[in-house]
Protein backbone atom coordinates (compact mmCIF):
# COMPACT_ATOMS: atom_id res chain seq x y z
CA UNK A 1 0.00 0.00 0.00
CA UNK A 2 3.16 2.69 0.64
CA UNK A 3 4.45 2.20 -2.52
CA UNK A 4 1.32 2.03 -4.39
CA UNK A 5 -1.07 4.10 -3.14
CA UNK A 6 0.97 7.07 -2.80
CA UNK A 7 0.23 7.36 0.92
CA UNK A 8 3.06 8.09 2.96
CA UNK A 9 4.15 5.18 5.42
CA UNK A 10 2.91 7.73 8.32
CA UNK A 11 -1.06 7.88 6.41
CA UNK A 12 -0.84 3.72 6.16
CA UNK A 13 0.42 2.84 9.40
CA UNK A 14 -2.43 5.32 11.11
CA UNK A 15 -4.96 3.27 7.98
CA UNK A 16 -3.71 -0.05 9.51
CA UNK A 17 -3.17 0.64 12.86
CA UNK A 18 0.46 0.08 12.44
CA UNK A 19 3.15 1.84 14.28
CA UNK A 20 4.79 4.07 11.36
CA UNK A 21 8.52 2.43 11.97
CA UNK A 22 7.15 -0.88 11.57
CA UNK A 23 6.19 0.33 8.00
CA UNK A 24 9.41 1.80 6.87
CA UNK A 25 11.25 -1.12 8.48
CA UNK A 26 9.07 -3.26 6.12
CA UNK A 27 9.78 -0.53 2.87
CA UNK A 28 13.32 -0.97 4.07
CA UNK A 29 13.71 -4.77 4.04
CA UNK A 30 11.64 -5.23 0.68
CA UNK A 31 14.44 -2.88 -1.54
CA UNK A 32 17.27 -5.13 0.60
CA UNK A 33 15.50 -8.32 -0.93
CA UNK A 34 15.23 -6.63 -4.04
CA UNK A 35 18.53 -5.92 -4.60
CA UNK A 36 18.11 -2.39 -4.44
CA UNK A 37 19.78 -1.51 -1.00
CA UNK A 38 22.45 -2.96 0.68
CA UNK A 39 21.81 -5.37 3.53
CA UNK A 40 20.78 -8.93 4.74
CA UNK A 41 17.42 -10.51 2.04
CA UNK A 42 15.30 -11.80 4.58
CA UNK A 43 16.30 -15.67 3.59
CA UNK A 44 20.24 -14.57 4.08
CA UNK A 45 18.98 -13.74 7.29
CA UNK A 46 17.13 -16.91 8.64
CA UNK A 47 19.96 -18.99 7.27
CA UNK A 48 22.44 -16.99 9.11
CA UNK A 49 19.70 -17.59 12.32
CA UNK A 50 19.40 -21.33 11.34
CA UNK A 51 23.76 -21.04 11.08
CA UNK A 52 23.76 -19.66 14.37
CA UNK A 53 21.74 -22.28 15.90
CA UNK A 54 23.89 -25.36 14.22
CA UNK A 55 26.38 -23.87 15.11
CA UNK A 56 25.79 -23.97 18.86
CA UNK A 57 24.86 -27.24 18.89
CA UNK A 58 27.91 -27.99 17.07
CA UNK A 59 29.89 -26.78 20.22
CA UNK A 60 28.03 -28.23 22.51
CA UNK A 61 28.97 -31.56 21.27
CA UNK A 62 31.68 -30.95 20.30
CA UNK A 63 32.28 -30.25 24.28
CA UNK A 64 30.29 -33.19 25.43
CA UNK A 65 32.74 -35.46 22.97
CA UNK A 66 35.88 -33.58 24.97
CA UNK A 67 34.31 -34.67 28.13
CA UNK A 68 34.04 -38.41 27.57
CA UNK A 69 37.05 -38.67 26.12
CA UNK A 70 38.48 -37.63 29.13
CA UNK A 71 36.18 -39.91 30.84
CA UNK A 72 37.28 -42.73 28.70
CA UNK A 73 41.00 -42.19 28.91
CA UNK A 74 41.23 -42.31 32.44
CA UNK A 75 38.86 -45.55 32.82
CA UNK A 76 41.50 -47.08 29.90
CA UNK A 77 44.52 -45.50 31.78
CA UNK A 78 46.61 -48.36 33.28
CA UNK A 79 46.76 -47.88 37.07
Amino acid sequence: MARTSGLSPRQVADDLGLDPDTIRRWLRQAEIDAGQRPGLATDERAELARLRRENALLTEERASLKQAAVLFAHERAPR
